[in-house]
């Protein structure tokens, strides 16, 4: 599955304004840390906001915090506004019996996948997915990737 650029860029800016709630971040900050445009992620911002997950702070030294509630709040949800996660086959109209049934087996089995996909996103809430990559960063040695670049 490939999600589209505005809900990783979205996953990005929940996730690390969840990780510390009371902490207010720009824009800008948040682009910076993932490589992302500033005014793309700006857009993606402002929709977080009206859907309540986002709180735009205003006035010197504002920006965004995060306003949803990390138990509750699954990577489904955030997905969710910005693309629908059903697949779109482009099949040819079958041209016999036995192409039908194919097609229809195909069908099925997309739907499957759609519905699989659905839900093990509606089941990773902020908090799970933060625990996750906390646990991920504490087992990873922050020396790793020089220690490689040096041996090369």
């Amino acid at each position: 599955m490939k999600l589209q650029k505005a809900s990783l860029f979205a996953l990005y800016a929940v996730l690390d304004l969840a990780a510390v709630p009371t902490r207010q971040l720009s824009a800008n900050d948040i682009a910076e840390a993932y490589g992302v445009s500033p005014h793309h992620l700006a857009k993606i911002l402002r929709q977080l906001v009206r859907a309540g997950l986002v709180q735009a702070v205003r006035g010197v030294g504002g920006g965004y915090r995060f306003a949803g509630n990390s138990n509750r709040t699954t990577l489904l949800d955030v997905i969710e506004l910005f693309e629908p996660l059903e697949s779109e086959l482009e099949v040819p109209p079958p041209a016999s019996t036995a192409a039908e049934a194919a097609v229809a087996e195909i069908r099925r089995v997309s739907r499957e996948i759609d519905d699989l996909t659905r839900s093990v996103l509606d089941s990773i809430t902020l908090k799970t997915a933060l625990a996750h990559a906390r646990r991920h960063a504490a087992a990873t040695p922050a020396t790793a990737g020089t220690d490689q670049a040096a041996t090369n």
